[in-house]
């Protein structure tokens, strides 16, 4: 018999906070769902504190979640925990989940704050979030650039005063391997009553380490990883929870525990995570990417012919791909279209939504001949992505003749006011942006234009990915459609309407990331 190794996932959280990736509590609910069928342990799903938005998204699915621990973050302040412990009132499993920083840089330059009054207010936050719940988390942030020393002495004192997990996170991913893993060993060793909690890991993928550090500590006691899906998170992300899961699958000759997760889910979520923030997976991406199972050589190809483990350590499908059958058509019916939205996890809010989605589909169909599940998938959050626009697409018109300069003709509503206008551009989708700005006047910058196809086949869907900027506010928009340019137009839009009327989630001054 093996250990269990806990599966504790923020993408939610720490995922959301990457650049431009702010999801809307309807796309968290979307997440939530598909890392429940999963069978992650831990689901952090916000920062409560940090907004209303954040507050209530926390809220809905604590209540929503049955079968997975739902974590709140919180500063080592009472209001934070307050804050948490309301948020996450009523869910089947709670747990709030308290960090400080303990490092020498972080405790002199952002707390201002000696180690004995960091230690004190620990001791104090830890006791707090205990007369809420016995599920209590502490997390010494910076803990890769702290010394042994303090670390001894801070975590003995918050395990006294009733954390029963502990988490070491390498916040700025500076640890090497070796070193993280023999941090975990020797505090495993030297605390007095580190038997009475669990140790884990959180780590950042700054010098490309965070999978591999996660493994080390793993194998030096640590029984809890924190990760994300496509390990996606702050600067250069966290680990990813599908090579860490992967890893000790693949490996069970050296690693001593095993996780719970129902693997063949990893694909699907990957790919909704993808889809909702507009982060493409890199084709060559660990486990995940398009290329992951893929063969070109010559001598591979005989070699996966001939017996797959010659090249192949993993079965593609046991992580969840050639699932993606074509089941649904143009001769489907509104209760076929309900279910396979059921079966993969996606839920609409009423009818009328539904209904929406439907009619997207039966278009869809006529113009495309397969459709597949990542087909489904862009189509509803391209339909949950138009419900509260201010700014609409009405029409779009693009002229591209050889020697002339492309033209197209827009027209948009906003706040119902249809307005009309063309313009010229270096290509078709630079005259749409164009014509779009002239009517908008929304002072951004176009940081990044993706495109990806969502399936395969010259009838595929684009889906195009946008990254604006204005005033140091970024967000991401997405848009799918068979016609790249029509898809460019609706990710532009997308993104506007987020930028116009951002959603609030102001970090409280003084708050820190783990």
């Amino acid at each position: 018999m093996t250990d269990k190794l806990i599966i504790f996932d923020t993408t939610l959280r720490d995922g959301e906070q990457s650049p431009g990736a702010s999801m809307t509590k309807d796309e968290k609910i979307r997440i939530a769902i598909a890392l429940e069928k999963m069978r992650v342990d831990i689901i952090e799903a916000g920062f409560p504190i940090a907004s209303p938005g954040d507050f209530d998204a926390v809220h809905t699915i604590a209540h929503l979640i049955k079968d997975c621990t739902v974590c709140g973050l919180a500063r080592a302040l009472s209001k934070d925990i307050d804050c948490a412990a309301k948020a996450l009132k009523g869910a089947a499993s709670a747990r709030i989940h308290v960090f400080i920083a303990t490092s020498r840089v972080h405790m002199e330059n952002k707390l201002h704050k000696s180690p004995d009054q960091v230690l004190e207010q620990a001791v104090t936050a830890i006791k707090r979030a205990r007369q809420y719940t016995d599920n209590v988390e502490f997390s010494a942030e910076d803990a890769g650039r702290s010394t042994p020393e303090f670390l001894c002495r801070i975590i003995e004192a918050v395990i006294a005063a009733g954390a029963r997990t502990i988490n070491i996170p390498d916040t700025v991913g500076y640890t090497l391997p070796e070193q993280y893993g023999q941090l975990i060993a020797l505090l495993r060793e030297r605390i007095p009553n580190s038997d009475k909690a669990i140790f884990s890991t959180h780590c950042h993928n700054d010098l490309g380490l965070a999978v591999a550090n996660s493994l080390a500590a793993v194998m030096n006691g640590a029984r809890q990883v924190e990760c994300t899906i496509n390990g996606l998170g702050e600067r250069a992300g966290n680990a990813a929870l599908e090579e860490v899961a992967m890893a000790v699958k693949t490996r069970q000759d050296i690693f001593p525990c095993h996780t719970n997760l129902d693997l063949t889910q990893i694909v699907k979520c990957s790919r909704l995570v993808s889809n909702i923030t507009g982060f493409p997976v890199q084709p060559n991406k660990a486990i995940v990417g398009a290329n992951a199972f893929a063969h070109e050589a010559g001598i591979h190809q005989d070699g996966v012919l001939k017996h797959r483990e010659t090249y192949e350590i993993m079965r593609a499908e046991d992580v969840g791909w050639n699932t993606n059958r074509m089941v649904l058509g143009k001769h489907s019916g509104r209760n076929a279209f309900r279910q396979r939205l059921k079966e993969l996890g996606i839920v609409l809010n009423s009818e009328e939504a539904l209904n929406t989605a439907f009619s997207r589909f039966k278009i869809l169909a006529d113009k495309k001949h397969d459709i597949y599940d990542d087909d489904l998938q862009a189509l509803v959050s391209d339909t949950l992505s138009t419900e509260y626009e201010h700014i609409k697409l009405i029409s779009l018109k693009v002229c591209v003749e050889t020697g002339e300069a492309p033209e197209a003709h827009v027209t948009i509503s906003i706040d119902g006011k249809e307005q009309s206008i063309g313009a010229t551009g270096s290509g078709p989708v630079d005259a749409t942006f164009k014509a779009i700005e002239t009517l908008v006047k929304s002072d951004t910058s176009l940081l990044v234009y993706s495109v990806n196809n969502i399936t395969n086949g010259t009838d595929a869907q684009g889906e195009v990915g946008v990254r604006l900027e204005k005033k140091g506010s970024i967000v991401n928009g997405q848009g799918a459609d068979t016609d790249i340019v029509v898809a460019s137009a609706k990710a532009y839009l997308n993104a506007l309407n987020k930028i116009l009327r951002p959603v609030e989630r102001q970090l409280p001054q003084g708050s820190g990331s783990v």
